[in-house]
């Protein structure tokens, strides 16, 4: 993995947290470039991370093994054909993070030949605890497959797919996923608020608890129905605040909710771009 040079094509946030997550795991700072219009995002990446850029897409290109587009989906196909004849020479490895961009859009810009791996990977990735489904189409190998794996796993977990279908699941639960549990952190602070705690307080309490509970649902074997039923005693606080929780249908909600947001990444998914 460490003697592989890998490129990014968009130096934004994500690629900015790949890159920090792959530097972390002892990947040589050499062996990375990234290549962005804007001189000044490219010169604080070099300035922080020790990194070669290039605002010439094809210069990094030339340079690495496996390409990484992190640029936005709406220039996604400008960007893809203007890197076609480049990537096709070399036989690059072509690791997708934009949201809503198939593998057959991107074999169509970048060739029916081209090997290709689409990810969703999520916000917390920014903080190294990120969580992502991957796919590869036919033409990746067993060897560039664990490399687009492990250049993921740099910023947290990474997980295969059998389908590309399931991409849509993947968007639903963990890409959007960060943003259900800040609207329960929200609504449990208004709450705790109009309890009569102060808001600094409120604030602690609600993330220190979201925190807790993830960490003993990550440590532990058991599902999260075994952990909930352990904290919640018969008759007790505990179960009136599920029990009116349930009564709201709140599950039924959840169910409903993500069925949305699948949908509607097959929605954007068929739209072009």
């Amino acid at each position: 993995m460490n003697t592989q040079k890998i490129g990014f094509i968009g130096g934004g946030n994500m690629a900015s947290s790949l890159l920090k997550g792959l530097i972390a795991s002892g990947h040589p700072t050499q062996h990375l470039w990234v290549s962005d219009t804007n001189a000044d995002t490219l010169s604080l990446l070099a300035e922080q991370l020790h990194i070669n850029t290039s605002l010439d897409n094809t210069v990094v290109i030339d340079e690495v093994d496996v390409i990484v587009l992190a640029v936005k989906p709406q220039v996604m196909k400008s960007v893809a054909e203007s890197l076609a004849e480049s990537i096709q020479t070399k036989k690059s490895l072509v690791v997708s993070i934009a949201a809503g961009i198939s593998q057959a859009s991107l074999s169509s810009w970048l060739g029916d030949e081209a090997a290709i791996v689409r990810c969703m990977p999520n916000t917390p990735a920014l903080v190294l605890t990120g969580a992502t489904g991957l796919h590869a189409n036919s033409n990746v190998t067993d060897e560039q497959s664990d490399l687009a794996e492990n250049i993921l796993r740099s910023v947290g977990i990474a997980l295969w797919v059998e389908t590309e279908a399931e991409l849509d699941a993947v968007t639903a639960v963990s890409g959007s996923g960060p943003a259900y549990y800040f609207l329960l952190m929200e609504a449990m602070e208004k709450a705790a608020l109009e309890m009569g705690l102060n808001a600094n307080t409120a604030q602690l309490l609600v993330q220190q608890t979201a925190l807790g509970a993830a960490k003993i649902a990550l440590e532990s074997a058991e599902s999260p129905e075994k952990l909930r039923e352990r904290v919640t005693s018969p008759n007790g606080t505990t179960q009136k605040a599920i029990e009116t929780f349930q009564a709201g249908g709140f599950v039924e909600l959840v169910a409903k909710a993500l069925n949305a947001a699948r949908d509607r990444s097959i929605e954007l998914s068929k739209q072009e771009v």
